[in-house]
């Protein structure tokens, strides 16, 4: 029996090709929940939804939140993960692990974090805080935000919530340590005031390029849960994917804890879309095919799975469910049904229980 794939899609407005749904449409709980809902029926491990500091072009639609549109949907949802993409730049890392910890907790378990940082000088002119730093300095900076992130997260001990009604003791403030992170970029303190999430620690995601640089890939070794990979060839692909838990184990983490999903820009629609240029897999034609070309990558050993890029969301997202998927199914490719409940559940990722960080790579703060 082969090895079943990993399958999400990316849900970043109407797709890369934009398609007017009407000026209020896709601002709308009920629209996002529909796109989510469909892709639940599929049993898809999980949809990322994209999110950026710079204003949107002017011929683009406006964007909501992405953390905040999920929270929104996941009472509306119960299996399928639910990824935002939250940068690290111009962003405490206390706020966003709050924010992606208390997701996790309205989702009940299928929270994520795809990490992004922000380059531009578009997005830091929109926030007025810092001005623009080299890219290392920010996959660094976006490294160690991660690391803050998941001690915070451990910070909660699973029974420091002790509601003690007859003393009036709602924390055993000695069950929250301070996490006493100090770096070149930040100093936290801690502890968490959200308890520890359901998952223990959302998984973490890194979106990776075999041409990006050793920041990126030092972050993805480091921290990163799964992995969306751009590579042309499913030999690139085995190569880089080597390459990556090569280095997973260098850093000190168990290199089967990661899943490595190659992304692909699918065009089901016939037409109704446009593929965006990147250095990915790219595939326009029907369903069935698709399922040949991924059925062909998977076999090659150099993905646990696929992460498609819809041209046009509308478009795509049907035919992902109603044609891609029972083509998978049909070869044994696709689990027929949620086996779990949440997101690590989905991934096959142990729950961390009272795993801890290994104590400061950096100076505590004394």
């Amino acid at each position: 029996m082969p090895r079943e794939l990993h399958l999400s899609v990316a849900l970043d407005g109407t797709g890369h090709h934009s398609v007017d749904t009407g000026p209020a449409t896709s601002l709308t709980a009920a629209h996002g929940a529909d796109l989510i809902g469909l892709a639940e029926q599929a049993a898809l491990d999980f949809v990322t939804v994209g999110d950026s500091l710079a204003p949107p072009p002017h011929d683009s639609a406006d964007r909501l939140d992405s953390v905040a549109v999920l929270a929104g949907v996941a009472p509306l949802t119960s299996r399928i993960g639910l990824i935002p993409t939250v940068t690290t730049t111009h962003t405490e890392p206390f706020h966003a692990s709050t924010a992606l910890a208390t997701l996790d907790f309205v989702s009940e378990g299928r929270a994520g974090w795809l990490i992004d940082v922000s380059s531009s000088e578009a997005e830091a002119l929109a926030v007025g805080h810092r001005g623009v730093a080299p890219a290392a300095e920010l996959w660094a900076e976006a490294a160690s935000a991660a690391e803050v992130a998941v001690r915070l997260w451990d910070s909660g001990e699973g029974d420091a919530e002790i509601r003690d009604a007859a003393t009036g003791r709602f924390i055993d403030c000695e069950r929250l340590p301070d996490i006493g992170f100090e770096g070149p970029h930040f100093s936290v303190r801690g502890p968490s005031i959200v308890p520890r999430p359901p998952q223990g620690r959302p998984p973490i995601v890194v979106a990776l390029d075999v041409h990006d640089s050793d920041g990126q890939w030092e972050l993805a070794a480091r921290h990163a849960d799964v992995v969306l990979l751009d590579a042309e060839q499913p030999t690139v692909a085995r190569l880089a994917r080597a390459a990556l838990l090569s280095r997973t184990a260098e850093a000190g983490r168990d290199p089967d804890a990661l899943r490595v999903l190659v992304r692909v820009a699918v065009d089901l629609g016939g037409g109704a879309g446009s593929l965006p240029p990147a250095d990915t897999v790219r595939f326009s034609g029907a369903a069935a095919d698709l399922g040949d070309l991924l059925a062909d990558w998977h076999g090659a050993g150099g993905a646990d799975g696929f992460h498609l890029l819809p041209a046009s969301v509308p478009a795509d997202l049907p035919a992902v469910v109603h044609d891609l998927v029972p083509t998978l199914r049909a070869r044994g490719l696709f689990r027929a049904d949620y086996t779990g409940h949440t997101l690590r559940d989905h991934l096959g990722l142990a729950h961390p229980d009272d795993v801890r960080s290994d104590g400061p790579s950096e100076r505590a703060v004394s």
